[in-house]
C-alpha cells in the first residue's frame, strides 16, 4: 500500500510539475480560444457538407452532441447563437467562405496537437503541411461521423414504427437506443479522446498508454462541470462585471477549465510512461550470432 501511494504521489507530482513548467496554463488558454473560434466554422462547414449529402439534421445532431454534456447555463447562450448562424442560407458547398470555415475549424485541432506534443514531451517531426492535412482530416472525419449519426436519428423513428407493426420484440431495444443520447455523447467523447491521444501528437503510443489519462479527463470534466455550474448559480455575477459580454466570458472560462483538464490527462499518461507504471511491451531479442552448441 505504501509503495502504491508513493507511486501515485510521484506520478501526480511529475504530471503537475511538468504541466506548470511547460506553460500548461498558457497552452490551456490557447486550446480554449482556438476551440471557441473553431466551433462556428466547424458547424458551418459541416452543415454545408451534410446538406449537400442529404443529411438535413446535421446541425441539430452536432449541437446536441457538442453541448449536451455542458451545464445548461453555459451551453444555452452559445447554442442559441449557433442555431441563428446556421439558419443563414448559403450559396453552396464549394464556396470560399465554407472552405475557409474548414481551415479555421482545423485550427482547433492544431491547438490540441501542439498541447499534446508538449504534454507527451515529444518534438514534432512531421512537416507543417502534413500536420495541417491531418487536422483537416480530423475535421472532415468528425463531419462524416456526425452526418451518419444524424441519418441514424432519422432512421430510428422509422424503424420504431416498422418494428411496432412487424417485429414487436425489437421495439423496446430501438426505443432504448433512441433514449440513450447522453450515454452516446459520452461514448463518442471518450472515443474522440482516445483517437486524439493516439493519433494527433508525434510518436507512437499504445492504447493502454492513453486509457488512464482519458478516464482521468472524463472524471475531472464531470466534476469540473458540476462545480462550475454550482459556482455560477451560487456565487458568480458575470453580468455585473462584463455586461453584454457575460455569456461569452462564461464560455471562455469554462473552456479554459476544459483545456487545463485535457492537458493534465496527457501529462498523467506521460508520467505513467516515464515511471514505467503500466506493463511494458515484451520484446524478444534475437542474438547477433547463433549460440555455440559445442
Amino acid at each position: 500500500m505504501r509503495a502504491f501511494l508513493r507511486t501515485v504521489y510521484r506520478v501526480g507530482f511529475d504530471a503537475f510539475y511538468h504541466f506548470t513548467e511547460d506553460d500548461g496554463w498558457a497552452m490551456a488558454s490557447h486550446v480554449a480560444l482556438s476551440a471557441l473560434l473553431a466551433v462556428f466554422p466547424f458547424l458551418i462547414f459541416g452543415t454545408a457538407l451534410a446538406t449537400f449529402l442529404g443529411a438535413d439534421r446535421f446541425a441539430e445532431t452536432a449541437i446536441h452532441i457538442i453541448f449536451d454534456t455542458w451545464p445548461e447555463s453555459i451551453s444555452k447562450p452559445v447554442s442559441d447563437q449557433i442555431v441563428r448562424v446556421l439558419t443563414i442560407p448559403r450559396g453552396g458547398l464549394l464556396t470560399i467562405s465554407v472552405l475557409a470555415a474548414a481551415y479555421f475549424a482545423s485550427n482547433g485541432v492544431e491547438a490540441l496537437r501542439v498541447s499534446l506534443n508538449r504534454a507527451y514531451r515529444v518534438a514534432e517531426t512531421r512537416p507543417w503541411y502534413i500536420t495541417r492535412l491531418v487536422s483537416l482530416g480530423f475535421v472532415l472525419g468528425a463531419v462524416v461521423v456526425l452526418t451518419v449519426i444524424s441519418a441514424l436519428l432519422v432512421a430510428v423513428p422509422v424503424a420504431l414504427a416498422f418494428a411496432e407493426k412487424w417485429f414487436p420484440w425489437l421495439k423496446e431495444w430501438l426505443a432504448a437506443i433512441s433514449n440513450w443520447r447522453v450515454y452516446g455523447t459520452i461514448g463518442l467523447l471518450a472515443l474522440a479522446l482516445l483517437i486524439f491521444h493516439m493519433s494527433l501528437p508525434a510518436g507512437n503510443r499504445r492504447l493502454l498508454d492513453v486509457i488512464p489519462g482519458v478516464l482521468l479527463t472524463l472524471v475531472l470534466w464531470l466534476i469540473g462541470a458540476l462545480v462550475f455550474a454550482y459556482y455560477l448559480a451560487s456565487f458568480a455575477n458575470y453580468a455585473a462585471m462584463y455586461a453584454g459580454l457575460a455569456s461569452i466570458m462564461v464560455v471562455i472560462v469554462f473552456l479554459y477549465m476544459v483545456g487545463v483538464i485535457f492537458i493534465i490527462g496527457a501529462e498523467f499518461n506521460a508520467a505513467l510512461m516515464k515511471f514505467n507504471v503500466l506493463p511494458s511491451r515484451t520484446v524478444v531479442s534475437k542474438p547477433d550470432q547463433p549460440a555455440d552448441l559445442f
